[in-house]
């Protein structure tokens, strides 16, 4: 027990690094701004497309728009909901799983805004975050071993901030990545629902 305690309490250095590399490139971008500071990341190569990256072996591409932010709103508000759901996951669950968690959901959800939306630019931290909202949301309402379970208030103020978002009154948002991140989430959350009790995994 008091393992678990300390575990919990302590610091996450993922949830932590993730939230410096956002926060380091607002800066160097000027929060969005400096479209040549954004450049080398992108979804896409400016004026090419997801392919011809590949081929030039920019894979990074794939999950670096997740760290790409549009004003100090934007940044806070992700980084807010990243430290509280990224920083809890990664307490229970540990470094790995939550690296694998971000790279799987980031870059799914970046590729469904792709696919949608074609080669334009965008960027957040959002569609990891519905992707988080998503795994807790079915965590604390099927697995009882999970020991977690979110606020109703939560659930309900980030789904009308979701549909809010698709009335296309808050502006251009990267929607298509939110529902991918939401979508893997819950199904994540609710094929895990019979597992084990979090352990974190070893050396966090």
């Amino acid at each position: 027990m008091a393992n678990d305690t300390a575990r919990l309490g302590s610091l996450p250095p993922l949830t932590v690094a993730l939230i410096v590399v956002s926060g380091l490139l607002a800066l160097h971008s000027n929060l969005g701004a400096s479209r040549a500071a954004l450049a080398p990341f992108l979804f896409t190569p400016p004026g090419g497309d997801l392919l011809a990256g590949l081929r030039a072996g920019e894979y990074w591409r794939l999950l670096t728009p997740i760290f790409i932010h549009f004003g100090p709103l934007h940044l806070l508000f992700n980084m807010m909901w990243l430290w509280d759901l990224g920083g809890l996951l990664e307490r229970r669950r540990g470094v790995v799983f939550l690296a694998g968690f971000v790279a799987a959901v980031g870059i799914a959800a970046n590729l469904a805004e792709y696919l949608v939306s074609g080669a334009r630019i965008f960027g957040g931290m959002s569609g990891v975050v519905y992707g988080l909202l998503g795994y807790f949301w079915m965590q604390g309402k099927y697995n009882p071993r999970f020991g977690y379970v979110l606020h109703k208030q939560v659930v309900v103020t980030m789904l009308a901030w979701y549909v809010l978002c698709w009335t296309g009154l808050l502006g251009p948002i990267a929607n298509w990545a939110h529902t991918a991140g939401l979508v893997i989430g819950v199904v994540w959350g609710y094929l895990e629902r019979g597992g084990r009790e979090p352990a974190p995994d070893a050396g966090t």
